[in-house]
C-alpha cells in the first residue's frame, strides 16, 4: 500500500473557504478518480499565526496505479486547487510505503 500525502499550508484569511472546498469539492473529485481506497485529512498541530496546516493521505494499492494517477489526473486537479488559492497557500507532496 502506498500513501500519497499531500501537505499544505492555507493562509488564515481562505481557511474556511480551503477547508469546505476540499472536504466537498477536491478531495471527492480525487478519490472519484477511481485510483484510490481512501483518505484521511489530518489537521498538523503547529501554531503559526499567519496560517493553518494540513495532512490528506490518499492510499493506493501500488505505485503503477499511483502513476497513472499522475498521468491522467494529477495535473488537472493540483491547477484547480493553484487557480482557486493562487499565493495563499504552500504544498507539497509526499510518499509513504506501508509496513506491514
Amino acid at each position: 500500500m502506498i500513501i500519497y500525502n499531500v501537505t499544505v499550508k492555507i493562509d488564515n484569511d481562505v481557511h474556511d473557504d480551503w477547508l469546505e472546498w476540499m472536504k466537498d469539492i477536491h478531495i471527492p473529485q480525487v478519490l472519484e478518480t477511481g485510483y484510490f481506497e481512501g483518505n484521511l485529512m489530518a489537521k498538523v498541530l503547529v501554531d503559526d499565526d499567519d496560517g493553518v496546516t494540513y495532512s490528506i493521505q490518499y492510499r493506493c494499492l501500488d505505485m503503477k496505479r499511483l502513476e497513472e494517477y499522475y498521468e491522467s489526473h494529477a495535473p488537472r486537479l493540483q491547477k484547480d486547487h493553484a487557480e482557486r488559492y493562487k499565493d495563499k497557500f504552500v504544498a507539497f507532496r509526499t510518499l509513504l510505503e506501508v509496513v506491514e
